[in-house]
């Protein structure tokens, strides 16, 4: 199992995504497991001694471009092909690398994505999706959380089918529940889309348990819950402002506080895609880096891209 590392991508790399990968090193011993760090050599110099009792779990690829953070996606990944990011599509692509990670630009990661290593056969959109925490220490699957602002009826379907699987192969849940955020319980609530998603989700096979409301995201009510990028991304930036307001400025000390901290889930996975990616947050340090890779093996270890080949294969016949 090879997994692919931009460690040039966020605000302070390479330095926290190389201590993010002894971290990991130190806590999987599977020798199986090898990391491909994408980067830059000469940057990534000053901090690999870090990893010398792992040099044989590791390799470093060179790619001498980087593409930053406010450059246009589509154009930074064709003018630099050399970059960490595109060159770790590259491998992806060639299957060189079972899984892709970067807390780069979201938008190339997204266009890479999308572009490079394409959607899944029967998929309309990928989607970008994200835990959120709940009160009885668990998550909940949130989707979308930004990649698709603007939805069809159709597209939220998939987004729960996606969801269903992720939470069925990767988690261990049996019957994941589904609930489609809206701004009411009854079925007949909610603007244009949730009420035409609403029948959708009721006459598919998955376990829809209805509507939830916003104050239903943090407790045990669903596994899933689906709404479209603009309120799913509104939703995550504010919980990521819980733990920074309450833990960090007024120094909170609470059990659950620690939960909303974004950096024990890693980043986003992408769902639809031929194979795994995750895309980090910019401000990663390194226990995101950690759990960034441990989500990648655990998608790997789970063969989930083939559980949504199979399923939407179906579809599609």
């Amino acid at each position: 199992m090879k997994i692919g590392l931009d460690i040039m991508g966020g605000d302070y790399a390479p330095a926290e995504a190389i201590k993010g990968v002894r971290l990991f090193l130190e806590q999987v011993t599977d020798p199986s497991v090898h990391l491909v760090l994408i980067g830059d050599a000469q940057a990534a110099a000053p901090y690999l001694s870090q990893l010398d009792e792992y040099q044989f779990r590791y390799s470093l690829l060179e790619a001498p471009q980087v593409i930053g953070m406010d450059e246009h996606p589509t154009k930074a990944l064709k003018e630099k092909p050399q970059s960490s990011i595109a060159i770790g599509f590259g491998m992806l692509q060639a299957q060189k690398i079972d899984a892709f990670i970067s807390a780069g630009n979201t938008g190339a990661m997204m266009v890479g994505a999308m572009y490079t290593v394409k959607n899944i056969d029967g998929i309309l959109r990928p989607t970008i999706v994200s835990p959120i925490p709940r009160e009885d220490g668990k998550f909940s699957l949130l989707l979308d959380v930004g990649a698709n602002a603007d939805c069809k009826p159709e597209h939220m379907l998939q987004f729960a089918q996606l969801g269903s699987l992720f939470m069925q192969r990767v988690e261990g849940i049996e019957k994941p529940r589904i609930g489609l955020l809206n701004i009411g319980e009854e079925e007949s609530k909610g603007n244009i889309l949730a009420q035409a998603t609403y029948p959708l989700l009721k006459e598919s096979q998955l376990n829809f348990v209805g509507n939830i409301e916003g104050r239903d995201v943090i407790v045990n009510k669903c596994d899933v819950i689906v709404c479209e990028g603009f309120v799913g991304n509104v939703v995550l930036k504010m919980a990521e402002s819980i733990y920074h307001i309450f833990k960090e400025k007024r120094n909170v000390q609470d059990d659950f506080l620690e939960h909303f901290n974004y950096e024990i889930y890693g980043g986003t996975p992408v769902l639809g895609i031929n194979a795994p990616v995750i895309i980090g947050h910019g401000i990663s340090h390194a226990m995101a880096f950690q759990n960034m890779i441990n989500a990648a093996h655990k998608m790997i270890m789970s063969d989930i891209i083939s559980a949504f080949k199979e399923h939407f294969s179906q579809a599609v016949a």
